[in-house]
């Protein structure tokens, strides 16, 4: 039985844009340069499209199209294509080194996937993986993964629908799948789940598959004096 289990600092973000969420990250994952500094960033976004390191191209009409809908448009080096991040949507950027867990990004990405199939189990839903990356109920898609990982260290993560407008997915192919669709946890059991009802299980979820123990952090200043590379 392991003991000495890694400690992930749990910090709740709020509401905040794609770009901020970024800087956020960057800022913990430069923390590890000093030793292993574990940290799990929670929010929601403000209405963003985002594509990932595989994405293709995307014609400057659709481009346009999206921001005049009133959202923000972002190309990442995450893995994956196009997605959308919005209020009601669970955004969770773990920061890790995996030389603390295991040196595997499959493993890593499967076991972000068995946490949230937990998290929806819990909650009353079931849910599953299947060939595409992410979880899903059926041919829906309830949570997308997209993560990078250099040297170990981890960054972006997971987007689960709580009660997400799902009418912004209508004016993508999400993640660049043809013929599925998109669902969320309110849709599912056809009642309100926030995220804020959500996070308590994806938090007791996500120590049970990591194997590690938790305690509340801060959101650093905005003068924390650390800068993107």
């Amino acid at each position: 039985m392991q003991t000495n289990r890694p400690l992930v600092e749990v910090v709740r973000l709020g509401l905040v844009s794609y770009q901020e969420g970024l800087r956020l990250q960057q800022v913990f994952v430069n923390r590890h340069r000093s030793g292993p500094a574990h940290a799990l960033l929670l929010c929601q976004h403000t209405p963003v499209y985002t594509t990932g390191i595989r994405h293709k191209p995307y014609p400057g009409p659709l481009l346009e199209k999206l921001c005049l809908l009133g959202a923000d448009v972002h190309r990442t080096n995450r893995g994956g294509l196009i997605t959308f991040h919005g209020p009601g949507q669970l955004v969770c950027y773990p920061v890790l080194n995996l030389g603390s867990f295991r040196k595997s990004v499959r493993w890593y990405v499967s076991q972000l996937e068995k946490t949230v199939i937990t998290l929806c189990s819990r909650l009353g839903v079931e849910a599953a993986t299947s060939p595409h990356t992410g979880v899903w109920v059926g041919d829906n898609k309830i949570c997308a993964i997209g993560i990078h990982c250099g040297r170990y260290i981890t960054s972006h993560g997971l987007a689960l629908n709580c009660n997400t407008d799902l009418s912004w997915f209508s004016h993508i192919v999400p993640c660049g799948i043809e013929g599925k669709g998109v669902t969320s946890l309110s849709r599912e059991l056809q009642r309100d789940v926030s995220v804020e009802e959500t996070i308590p299980h994806l938090l007791d979820a996500f120590a049970e598959h990591f194997h590690c123990q938790q305690t509340e952090g801060e959101r650093p200043e905005q003068n924390s004096g650390v800068s993107s590379t």
